[in-house]
């Protein structure tokens, strides 16, 4: 990572060490725990967010883009986490829609009554015995008693089945055996960093009692209880006094007591790896929904399409955090071969890739079955260094992360002695304030904001930014604006604002982040050029600091994600 000597510092790292303390500082800024810096910002709690990446960067950024109420859990048992999900999927819908839609899934079926016996003696904890599809019985069971849970708030169809012949029709495709299918709708997340940030400046609006930095580490803590920060842009060090300390650090949990000096062993999260591909023929044959089933191993997995792509996912691997997090060659396989399980005639090949990532979910250390039964519900540890309490977070899924925030807030502000005074549940994130949910209410939204920039602009970045976007289009109208020669979707007063709003410290927080470019597979030699001239312009960097941030982007993208802009031939 190349370091930025001559750059002035930080505002946001400034805003810590002119005031050093807090009376919470949250450790780890996923989505849990930028959940958790709302909503305890939102009740006026002084608090203090610190990450040492960038926002949302780490198990955060590998989900499969789903908002969803566990369908699966039923068979674990896991009856509260799948009406706590599915109230939370339900509510995203109408709190986020921006980002959160209605995601139609259809699972296909090869028999009636495989797994009518080992279903139940699952449930109830018997090991063993060979690993069995799902029959329709059981699917059939499992979705009604999902639609008794999904009944909450009204926002999804119940499900449907249809027979091959039917099934057929919707999706030509599939293969000939298939003996039924099931449809279902649970939701989609299509811009999960997005909604990220959005629900962090959430919390930053709410006033000066709420601060957040990116790219500084928690290092340590003091005998009297300071966290002790390091800024991994300078390497500069600094302390910051807490009265409570969060960490949120998802699959790092341990090794953030660890740095404390509080160890702990309370995780066991597994690896979770997905592909892009470029691939019409996949695209048409999904028929606009989601396509989840189970693979011969057992594991649940999707064929999902996503921004004009095809997302295929996920596997389920127990993972060592000393290890580096990388969607191997091995999982591509093992993917092709899923895509060919329910899609025979449909080749895949490497070329088709334009984009792969990989994750570990912060899952409870637990000894299961299979990493599949491995609990995905969370609780709270407490602990405590020098004499300051520590609440470390076990657990935690995108869906539920507003009730997470909401009672690991609640903890805080009972050992702080405070009570609550605001409430998260039903409050609009971000640029859902204002969205227009109907055609009626885009037409008029459009005909308000398009006047200055052409209405076709101004729908790309209502879709890209719900209402947030209004600052941008009013930016836009009272400037000189251009778009991005190599990659004409985005413009470059976009882009400047993204850099100047948005805390934007390395050029691969645009690409992966701020941006979809890196995901839909936009991301070429010349877009990392421009982007670094760009960002560069805005954040100060001289020539020899472009072409740091740019090679190190270029890095980056080849080693974690599988894309080579400088050598496209050899990536994948």
């Amino acid at each position: 990572m190349p370091t930025q000597k001559s750059s002035p510092a930080r505002s946001t790292v400034t805003a810590l060490t002119e005031r050093p303390s807090a009376d919470v500082v949250i450790i780890g800024a996923g989505i849990n725990g930028i959940a958790t810096f709302r909503d305890l910002a939102l009740n006026g709690v002084d608090v203090v967010l610190v990450e040492r990446d960038d926002y949302v960067a780490g198990a955060s950024a590998a989900s499969s883009h789903m908002v969803h109420g566990g369908i699966r859990y039923l068979e674990n048992g896991e009856f509260r986490l799948v009406q706590e999900s599915v109230h939370e999927r339900n509510a995203l819908l109408r709190l986020a829609p921006h980002y959160v839609r209605p995601l139609r899934t259809t699972i296909p079926i090869f028999s009636t009554f495989s797994s009518l016996l080992s279903a139940p003696l699952k449930f109830v904890g018997v090991k063993g015995g060979a690993k069995k599809e799902r029959g329709a019985l059981i699917i059939k069971v499992g979705l009604t008693i999902y639609d008794t849970f999904s009944r909450d708030g009204g926002r999804v169809p119940r499900h449907q089945f249809r027979s091959a012949a039917a099934s057929k029709r919707e999706l030509p495709k599939l293969r000939d055996d298939v003996k039924w299918t099931a449809t279902y709708y649970d939701a989609s997340m299509h811009d999960p960093e997005r909604l990220a940030l959005d629900v962090l400046n959430d919390g930053l609006a709410a006033g000066s009692n709420a601060r957040a930095a990116n790219y500084v580490e928690a290092v340590g803590m003091t005998e009297t209880g300071g966290v002790r920060m390091r800024d991994v842009v300078s390497g500069d060090e600094f302390d910051i006094a807490a009265k409570l300390v969060v960490n949120a650090s998802g699959p790092w949990t341990d090794q953030t007591n660890e740095a404390l000096g509080q160890p702990s062993r309370f995780m066991g999260g597994t690896k979770g790896s997905h592909i892009v591909l470029d691939h019409p023929e996949l695209l048409e044959a999904c028929n606009g929904r989601e396509i989840f089933f189970e693979f011969t191993d057992g594991r649940i997995v999707l064929i999902y399409p996503l921004k004009g792509r095809v997302l295929v996912g996920t596997t389920d691997l127990a993972h060592d955090m000393t290890q580096p997090i990388r969607c191997t060659d091995e999982e591509v396989d093992y993917f092709f071969d899923l895509v060919k399980h329910v899609f025979p005639s449909i080749q895949v090949e490497r070329s088709q890739i334009v984009f792969r990532f990989s994750g570990v979910r912060p899952l409870p250390r637990q000894d299961a079955d299979s990493t599949g039964q491995i609990s995905r519900d969370y609780r709270i540890e407490k602990g405590e260094r020098g004499g300051v309490p520590v609440l470390s977070l076990v657990g935690g899924k995108w869906t539920t992360f507003r009730a997470l925030g909401e009672q690991l807030s609640d903890e805080v502000m009972t050992a702080l002695g405070r009570s609550r005074s605001v409430s998260t549940d039903g409050r609009l994130i971000g640029g859902a304030v204002g969205y227009p949910t109907t055609d009626a209410e885009r037409s008029t939204w459009l005909q308000q904001h398009g006047s200055a920039i052409g209405r076709d602009r101004a729908s790309t970045l209502l879709d890209r930014y719900g209402t947030s976007a209004e600052s941008l289009i009013a930016r836009i109208a009272a400037g000189t604006d251009a778009p991005l020669t190599s990659a004409p979707a985005y413009s470059r007063l976009e882009l400047q604002h993204l850099v100047e709003t948005e805390q934007v410290v390395r050029l691969v927080d645009v690409v992966l982040r701020r941006t979809s470019m890196a995901f839909t597979g936009a991301v070429t030699s010349a877009v990392l050029d421009e982007l670094a001239d760009v960002v560069g312009e805005v954040l100060g960097w001289d020539d020899e600091q472009r072409r740091a941030e740019r090679a190190a982007a270029a890095d980056y993208l080849a080693d974690h994600h599988g894309v080579d802009v400088d050598h496209p031939q050899e990536a994948r």
